[in-house]
């Protein structure tokens, strides 16, 4: 049976950050694998988690990440393109040396309303970066998840799956007209599915799987996006500044972060999985409201459906 997606009322609000959340864990002995983690909500993750004494593996497509990341200790990078299926492979071949279970996975990287680019295989580049790539590299990094006898996976989804425009039947938007903003919910509704898929299949070796929301954050996520654009969201100041408003989901990078944190290592959370996740917190189910989950972006049946899509369209699968 799957988790409900009922919220537990936890001790955390909106405002919460990934500090507070993580305060009295200690991690010292675990291995954390995440992608994008060399910059904004990634970077705060890796952060708050080398704190709590974790050794970290980033996944990161920028040259400069060594050097981002070089004041933190047990924080090691290996070079991750998503949208080259070669470099999942070789991603995970490089963690396999090492000989390291994995006990928290996020898959934190990703790009948003970007103009219509394709990977080599013809997919749509935000679902092939948000959801492909994290496909192949959870595959490859499988059996160092089962080596954990208990690890969390934890997906960076977002509000934008409330968008909609989910079709299975035309992935590519070979059918469709292309909108930049109907691919980001197309691909934010895969991460929370896939995060039911992983569930579903892992919970029998202990991995448990999850789906945040971090929160509305001018950041890197935002760099297709010109300042008008921007601006048009409600979510600058007059002085062009990002508007900090936790009530309203407009957060900072620690606020942000809070919820990936609460995933990833929050005893609230021990026994369940397959949900989706926001203010540190099991979402509810919604229809209409802004906030919440959408039934379908957390369905089993289409989690089953996108799951087989997926294999059919990157050539791999769990043994």
């Amino acid at each position: 049976m799957t988790t409900p997606q009922t919220p537990l009322h936890t001790r955390w609000t909106a405002a919460s950050t990934a500090d507070e959340v993580a305060a009295g864990i200690d991690l010292s002995g675990k291995t954390v694998v995440i992608t994008g983690g060399a910059s904004g909500l990634g970077l705060e993750t890796v952060r708050v988690l080398a704190r709590a004494g974790a050794t970290i593996f980033i996944g990161a497509r920028s040259p400069d990440a060594d050097a981002v990341v070089a004041d933190l200790p047990n924080v090691h990078v290996i070079p991750l393109e998503l949208s080259d299926p070669a470099s999942a492979k070789k991603f995970g071949d490089e963690f396999k040396r090492t000989g390291l279970p994995i006990h928290i996975l996020i898959l934190n990287a990703g790009i948003m309303a970007s103009p219509l680019a394709r990977d080599v295989d013809g997919n749509e580049s935000q679902f092939a970066i948000n959801h492909l790539g994290h496909f192949r590299l959870t595959i490859q990094l499988w059996p160092a998840l089962q080596a954990a006898g208990g690890a969390r996976v934890v997906v960076l989804s977002s509000r934008g799956h409330q968008i909609g425009g989910f079709d299975l039947t035309d992935l590519r938007f070979e059918r469709r007209e292309y909108n930049k903003w109907v691919a980001y919910g197309q691909a934010k509704t895969a991460n929370a599915l896939f995060a039911v898929g992983v569930d579903a299949r892992g919970k029998s070796d202990g991995i448990r799987a999850f789906a945040v929301h971090p929160g509305s954050i001018v950041g890197p996520l935002a760099r297709h996006l010109s300042k008008d654009e921007i601006a048009g969201f409600g979510a600058l100041n007059e002085d062009g500044t990002p508007i900090i408003d936790p009530a309203a989901d407009k957060k900072n990078f620690a606020q942000g972060a809070a919820t990936t944190v609460f995933c990833a290592v929050s005893p609230d959370l021990e026994g369940l999985g397959g949900v989706y996740c926001e203010n540190s917190d099991i979402a509810s189910l919604e229809t209409e409201a802004r906030t919440g989950v959408r039934p379908y972006a957390v369905d089993p049946e289409n989690a089953d459906l996108l799951w087989k899509e997926s294999v059919r369209l990157t050539g791999t699968d769990l043994a």
